[in-house]
This record gives C-alpha cells, sequence and structure tokens, in this order.
C-alpha cells in the first residue's frame, strides 16, 4: 500500500513544485503559505511582473561578483517567500498564524517580512548560511523546521 504524505511533505512538494516556474539563473526556490491545512498562497523567486527576466538581461549579482547570502538588494528578482506574501496580501488572504514551506531557508530580508506577517512556523528543505536570520527568528518565536529526507 501506498504510503500517504503527512501534511509537511505535501506542502513541501508543493513547494518544490513552486520553485519549477522560478526565472532564478543562480538558485530556484518555491514557497507556500499555509493556514489550517490550506494553501493561502504560493511564490517563487524572480523579477516583478513586466520586467525582463534574468534569462533575458543576465544576473546582476553575478555581473557584479555579489556573493550568495550578501547584498540582497543587488539583484533584480523577488524571493519566494516575498512574492508568497504579496499574492497573499493582492488576493485578501491572512496568513497570520500560519506555516510557511520553503524549499531554502530564508534571508534575513524575508525573514523579518514573515516575522511581521505573523506566520509563526517555517518549514525548509535546505538551509542557507543566514545567521542574523536564525537569531531573529528565535528571538521572536518564530519555529524553523527543516525537513529530513
Amino acid at each position: 500500500m501506498k504510503k500517504r504524505p503527512t501534511w509537511d511533505e505535501y506542502f513541501m512538494k508543493m513547494a518544490e513544485l513552486a520553485r519549477t516556474r522560478s526565472t532564478c539563473l543562480r538558485r530556484g526556490v518555491g514557497a507556500v503559505i499555509v493556514k489550517d491545512n490550506r494553501v493561502i498562497a504560493t511564490g517563487y523567486n524572480g523579477v516583478p511582473r513586466g520586467i525582463k527576466h534574468c534569462e533575458e538581461t543576465g544576473c546582476l549579482r553575478e555581473q557584479l561578483n555579489v556573493p550568495s547570502g550578501k547584498m540582497h538588494e543587488l539583484c533584480r528578482g523577488l524571493h519566494a517567500e516575498q512574492n508568497a506574501i504579496i499574492q497573499a496580501a493582492m488576493k485578501g488572504g491572512s496568513i497570520e498564524g500560519g506555516t510557511l514551506y520553503c524549499t531554502t531557508m530564508p534571508c534575513i530580508i524575508c525573514t523579518k517580512m514573515i516575522i511581521n506577517a505573523g506566520i509563526k512556523r517555517v518549514v525548509v528543505k535546505e538551509s542557507y548560511p543566514d545567521e542574523l536570520a536564525r537569531q531573529m527568528a528565535e528571538e521572536a518565536g518564530l519555529i524553523i523546521e527543516v525537513m529530513e529526507d
């Protein structure tokens, strides 16, 4: 008999599917925001609407030799978590008290947005070396769990 996935496995698979829409040349990331086991919003990393994709313009971060995890503002794209939060806001879906599933650990900018959005739990597939994000999440009581394969 086929094993039924847990809720965490189920929603992480959705985040992995969202990742396939990413237009980022460096790291594709997908995110899903869930509340009461219902999907509220999804997101993937890429440029804002109406802007040429990095596939056409090239990666600004590569062109400027910006190392991973540094100077996030030097990027044409939005992060998957940001896009999911924006989508929820546009559609009027409350995410307060929800869970965010993300294929990669949120950076400090996304972590601050997640905290202020009232999300209480983040489940990630892979870690990311951002110590300040971890510290602020802990201080705010934001639960971050790394899924085991």
